[in-house]
């Protein structure tokens, strides 16, 4: 390892200086793909699926192919899946901060195609569950069926959403929203005439967000091996809060520029990608990663389950209904998230 042979307190200086620096380039981002988005006319949500969800996910990406690299899987599969618990979380801080007092979240941020992400989601966590109910010896090009499964469950859900997008009777299903109508119509009369700046300032964050992510991956396996932390447990923790640090950034600009279906996709979205990373992991590593979870695992892909569905119900509800700048959906996520990372502590 890179750093290896340095003090803790070197590490930990490395670890914060690379959460700073994935913050503050994920704010970048969150502007640049607004602009991109707009120019292009590819639409909020399959922006924040697509473009949003994958660049805040680079961390992830580099702490998997280091960690596929090394065959030092724990920290890697707990930071995917413990991701997709605290991320699904991340929504309630931008309930919090990035919405105000008016309506929550998922009444604003709303509509078919991100129920449509959200349920992807479900199934592609669904077949990480089943993946687990079958031998190593189901091997299929350095990996097993499933992970090639997954991947073509979200290039399903993309392909779909992508010609939902393009709809013009289906982008509306929020713009009966007072923000949403303020936010699209001042859009449209604001010509993005620099929009290549915008694909430049995305390319240099991305690139910073890439290297700090392997500077997190690098520092954090020493620190739980100097501090006695269970891989596991850091992975799911510690690294992903860090990991999951574009997407505060990103979701509460983008809820602050009012782009809230941006703001809910990039989550979901983000989600949704992470689990394709096992199938990069089983290709560098040429292990059957899947069939080999552990019981904290699994255990992490049904809490970032039971998240999910939790939203896709406050969306298909919609109630209006906020305590301490809180919907009712985001309250009872804190509550589940909360009693999910307890429970993990019993298991590791």
């Amino acid at each position: 390892m890179f750093f290896q042979g340095f003090s803790s307190s070197l590490l930990v200086i490395i670890f914060l200086i690379s959460t700073i620096a994935i913050w503050f380039a994920g704010i970048k981002i969150t502007k640049a793909i607004d602009a991109i988005t707009t120019h292009y006319n590819l639409g909020e949500a399959f922006g924040g699926m697509v473009f949003l969800s994958i660049v805040t996910n680079l961390p992830e990406i580099a702490i998997t192919v280091v960690a596929a690299y090394h065959h030092d899987y724990d920290i890697a599969v707990s930071n995917l899946l413990g991701g997709i618990a605290i991320q699904t979380f991340v929504l309630v801080l931008i309930d919090a901060f990035g919405v105000g007092y008016k309506a929550p979240l998922t009444s604003k941020g709303k509509g078919p195609i991100l129920i449509i992400e959200g349920i992807s989601l479900i199934f592609i966590l669904t077949m990480v569950m089943m993946s687990k109910q079958f031998s190593n010896d189901v091997f299929f090009f350095r990996s097993t069926p499933f992970e090639w499964l997954i991947l073509l469950i979200w290039l399903g859900s993309i392909h779909f959403i992508s010609r939902l997008s393009k709809k013009n009777k289906v982008i509306p299903a929020v713009m009966n929203d007072e923000d949403n109508m303020h936010h699209v119509k001042s859009r449209r009369r604001k010509k993005i005439d620099n929009h290549q700046t915008a694909i430049i300032v995305f390319i240099i964050c991305a690139l910073i967000t890439l290297m700090a992510g392997w500077a997190l991956e690098e520092s954090s396996d020493l620190l739980a091996k100097h501090f006695n932390i269970s891989g596991i447990l850091f992975g799911a923790t510690f690294l992903a809060l860090a990991t999951a640090l574009p997407e505060i950034s990103t979701g509460i600009a983008s809820a602050k520029i009012k782009d809230y279906q941006m703001a809910v996709s990039d989550i979901f979205g983000g989600n949704a990608f992470l689990p394709v990373l096992f199938l990069v992991a089983s290709l560098i590593g040429g292990d059957a990663i899947l069939p080999s979870l552990k019981p904290s695992d699994m255990y992490l892909t049904g809490l970032g389950i039971i998240l999910t569905g939790i939203y896709i119900i406050g969306m298909v509800v919609a109630s209006k209904k906020q305590f301490f700048n809180l919907g009712i959906d985001s309250i009872i996520v804190t509550v589940v998230y909360i009693a999910g990372v307890i429970g993990l502590l019993f298991l590791v």
